[in-house]
């Protein structure tokens, strides 16, 4: 079970909680929802005593497994395989490791000593059940995914997305009693997800959940938690069940709040007029106005309509009919090819897609393109007056220590002024923009990359899965912006909706390296890929 108490966070002067109570009961699965930046991150966080001041209780019964949005693998020497540390989240690595020395030792020296070290040391692993671990690991992570030969190579060798899904998998494997999961389906395909719900579904412990797959909040789980402007709401149901309760509850605090404005009016209009009349009249006036004051403190405050978000991406600098040509591209990690003989030519304006399974290798063409990585062969070819903006999935140039700001300078925004403007049509306002980069949720980074690159005035892109982490009005912004911007773009995005809103003019699939024209029958395979 998680209980917090009395909790309030304070963030860069920002209040994001206050005197908030709630709790998660064993077998209760909840969603915590509201708009990017307005703290949900930063409270699981909290929940989880991972570096966030708060005032406040806390209280977790059992043992906690936490995701945070952006997981931190350590991996030790550099050597850790994928299995190994998905049995860490039972400590079963190491344990494992410790057997097999005691093993070799019993050996070389068959004492009664190392006889009975042995006994106890296997007697321990097998009552944490370790020789039937390694089979719940690869049974968890082709659920998630990843393939038996992708669990054997070392960390360093699998791409973001299979390193996510494997700290998905340690977090799942650990059967903790309560989870805090933060967009535990960034990075999966359909077939994962389906997994996962399921999954999550018939989870017995206490589940609290940041997502906004709203097929995840709408099959999961049964309870919903709103914030906003440091309230709290709590809404029983599913996700569809909470927007259609949410709708009511804001026409009705309208109505209310109406109504005691109309009141407040007319009563305020009543003592004006009998303010400067008798001295009788003037004290009904004074006890009119106290009527008003009291009426003002007990006001219902209506839940506010925001305005629907607006993107602007600026017309493209002119370039040349050829954007990038792309000839005999090969990589390899080690001895594991990722593709080769990948050639294509991209014109100005035309959008291409590509799809391939997680570790097919979709980030390493970009990066390769963006110049973030060398290629083991082949070229890479600019057209006249081409300037590339990349966006890439794991937020690389996004610095910790340098404020919002900080970031927006250097490009066509020139002045705090402009920066300011352009920062605020993604909603990065007020204190926001002086605040350290590294403290932005995952949703208010993915708004400052995007945000970066509208500065930078390119005329083509290289967008990596950009609308994970945004917020549902957002992600529609930003695909909107981008439907209508004229230029050249090489996408990689299992999004069926911006997708479909992208209308790509032909694909690219690894790690084949086949190129077909865009089909809508197509986007059957966008989520799998």
């Amino acid at each position: 079970m998680l209980s917090v108490r009395d909790l309030s966070i304070e963030v860069s002067g920002r209040e994001l909680l206050n005197n908030t109570t709630f709790t998660v009961d064993l077998g209760e699965k909840v969603g915590l929802v509201g708009r990017n930046g307005i703290g949900k991150t930063t409270l699981l966080r909290a929940i989880a005593g991972d570096g966030v001041l708060r005032r406040g209780e806390v209280t977790v019964s059992g043992e906690l497994g936490y995701l945070p949005q952006q997981p931190r693998l350590v991996d030790e020497g550099g050597t850790q395989t994928g299995l190994a540390h998905v049995l860490s989240g039972r400590g079963l690595d190491h344990a494992g490791e410790q057997l097999e020395k005691l093993r070799l030792t019993l050996e070389e020296h068959p004492s009664d000593q190392n006889v009975r070290r042995f006994a106890r040391a296997e007697e321990e692993y097998r009552t944490r059940d370790g020789y039937r671990g390694e089979s719940a690991v690869r049974r968890i992570c082709a659920g998630l995914g990843l393939s038996d030969d992708r669990l054997d190579l070392p960390l360093a060798q699998l791409s973001g997305g299979e390193r996510r899904r494997l700290e998905v998998a340690r977090i799942l494997f650990a059967g903790s009693d309560n989870l805090l999961l933060d967009e535990p389906t960034n990075h999966l395909d359909l077939d994962s997800k389906t997994w996962l719900m399921e999954f999550l579904r018939t989870y017995r412990g206490a589940l609290l959940v940041v997502s906004h797959d709203l097929q995840l909040l709408d099959q999961a789980i049964t309870r919903v938690l709103h914030l906003d402007e440091g309230v709290l709401r709590q809404y029983k149901g599913t996700y569809t069940q909470y927007v259609d309760a949410r709708a009511k509850d804001e026409d009705r605090l309208r109505r209310i709040a109406a109504r005691e404005q109309g009141e407040i009016i007319r009563l305020s209009t009543l003592a004006d007029r009998m303010r400067h009349s008798t001295a009788k009249r003037a004290r009904a006036a004074k006890s009119l106005d106290k009527r008003v004051e009291r009426l003002k403190e007990a006001a219902v405050t209506p839940i506010a309509r925001r305005r629907a978000q607006l993107v602007r991406f600026p017309p493209p600098p002119h370039s040349g009919r050829l954007t990038l040509q792309v000839d005999d591209l090969a990589k390899a990690y080690g001895s594991k090819q990722i593709w080769r003989d990948v050639s294509f030519a991209l014109d100005r304006g035309e959008r291409l897609l590509v799809l391939g399974l997680n570790g097919a290798g979709k980030t390493t063409l970009l990066r390769i393109l963006a110049g973030e990585e060398r290629s083991d062969e082949g070229t890479v070819t600019l057209g006249s007056g081409v300037s590339l903006g990349y966006y890439a999935q794991e937020h690389e140039g996004i610095k910790p220590g340098t404020s919002v700001l900080g970031h927006m300078r250097g490009g066509t925004a020139s002045t705090e002024t402009e920066q300011r403007a352009l920062l605020g049509m993604f909603r990065l306002t007020g204190d926001i923009a002086r605040q350290d980069a590294g403290t932005l949720s995952g949703g208010e980074k993915t708004k400052l990359a995007l945000a970066q690159l509208v500065n930078g005035r390119h005329n083509a892109l290289l967008l990596d899965e950009p609308t994970n982490n945004l917020d549902p009005p957002s992600r529609t912004a930003v695909s909107n912006a981008l439907k209508t911007w004229p230029s050249s773009m090489i996408v990689v995005s299992h999004d069926v909706e911006f997708v479909r809103q992208l209308e790509p003019d032909r694909i690219l699939l690894l790690p084949d390296g086949q190129l077909d024209y865009w089909k809508d029958d197509l986007l059957e395979l966008v989520p799998l890929a």
